[in-house]
């Protein structure tokens, strides 16, 4: 028989669970929904033009007539279906319950609906059906006692790199359970282990995580990219006066700022090849989470087309000068990125 499917259930055996022609993902961990989206989203659509076959609706302002049209529209790029996505859909599962019941027992068949809910009470007749007919996701938020070891698993399957269990246990103690966060911090930790076999441990995490010093290189990172040059610089003078690694600095700076250089030349492509894609579309690709998307697109317009295609080359130029590449101190290193990030004249 059928049941919900657990979030993490879904995230380790992916196989598992195919995409269907009706999905509904619901729950409280904004960080898992978005995950969960973005692998239904990659079974349905695939190739360059397959953005071109995703409509996201606004759950709070749309009637059914407009899903209708929505969901029976053929796909004219990235395969033969379109993925209908429902954001925000409470409101519109209350106002028309009985349409959908209708739809549930017979979904069409040339997009992949998708509603993400807050809340999905199992006692509707609507949830009974979703089950029959579809494929129902709950996004629950991680249980403390879980999170070690979900740390440990994570980090292996998305970043590609071992953490072992005692130091997945002090990133919990210093950062919490918010998936988000942690997912941030082990991609940041990612980047500073070799590459051949690296693993993260305990020293690694003591020595370059800490939710002040964490929090601290995000912030210096959004006041350069909003041209406060001054303040960002005083920020990282806090940094390393605190004893904060210069690689782990830059680590952190090159986790946020390579999503911006990989969009940019998204952008660009796109506009060559005559299909221009919007902000938004861009940043979504490279993986901007949802709740970040509006703070990251005035961020990326902030850093302007000619310093985003110069990023990559900036970040490689500054790991190469901080392991022997110059002559000049580390201090000195960061402080010229910072510039060249947060300069204005050079948009």
């Amino acid at each position: 028989m059928k049941s919900v499917v657990s979030v993490l259930d879904f995230i380790w055996n992916v196989k598992k669970y195919p995409v269907q022609d009706l999905c509904v993902v619901f729950g409280d961990e904004p960080f898992f929904k978005f995950h969960v989206l973005r692998v239904l989203r990659n079974q349905v659509l695939d190739g360059e033009d397959a953005e071109f076959s995703v409509q996201r609706l606004d759950g709070t302002d749309i009637s059914f007539t407009d899903l209708r049209k929505e969901v029976s529209t053929r796909a004219m790029f990235g395969g033969n279906r379109r993925f209908v996505l429902v954001e925000d859909a409470d409101l519109f599962v209350s106002r028309f319950r009985v349409e959908l019941e209708n739809y549930f027992d017979k979904p069409s068949d040339s997009a992949v609906l998708v509603l993400e809910l807050k809340t999905f009470p199992s006692n509707t007749n609507l949830y009974k059906k979703a089950i029959a007919s579809g494929l129902v996701i709950e996004a629950k938020s991680l249980v403390d006692k879980d999170v070690p070891a979900w740390i440990v698993k994570w980090s292996k399957q998305q970043h590609r790199v071992e953490c072992d269990s005692a130091a997945a246990a002090m990133l919990f103690e210093r950062i919490g359970s918010e998936a988000g966060l942690l997912d941030q911090e082990l991609a940041k930790l990612a980047l500073m282990v070799p590459s051949d076999g690296g693993v993260i441990t305990v020293d690694l995490v003591a020595r370059a995580t800490g939710s002040w010093r964490t929090q601290s290189t995000f912030e210096m990172i959004d006041m350069a990219l909003a041209g406060r040059t001054a303040a960002a610089i005083k920020q990282l003078d806090s940094l390393l006066m605190a004893g904060e690694n210069e690689i782990g600095i830059l680590a952190q700076i090159a986790y946020s700022l390579r999503k911006f250089a990989a969009a940019t030349r998204i952008i660009l492509d796109a506009e060559k090849s005559g299909h221009p894609v919007s902000v938004q579309t861009a940043l979504d690709k490279v993986g901007i989470k949802r709740f970040f998307m509006e703070k990251s697109e005035k961020q990326m317009k902030m850093l302007g087309r000619n310093r985003g295609s110069q990023l990559i080359d900036w970040l490689l130029q500054t790991d190469l000068n901080l392991k022997g590449g110059s002559r000049s101190n580390s201090r000195f290193t960061l402080e010229t990125l910072i510039i060249k990030i947060s300069d204005q004249r050079l948009r």
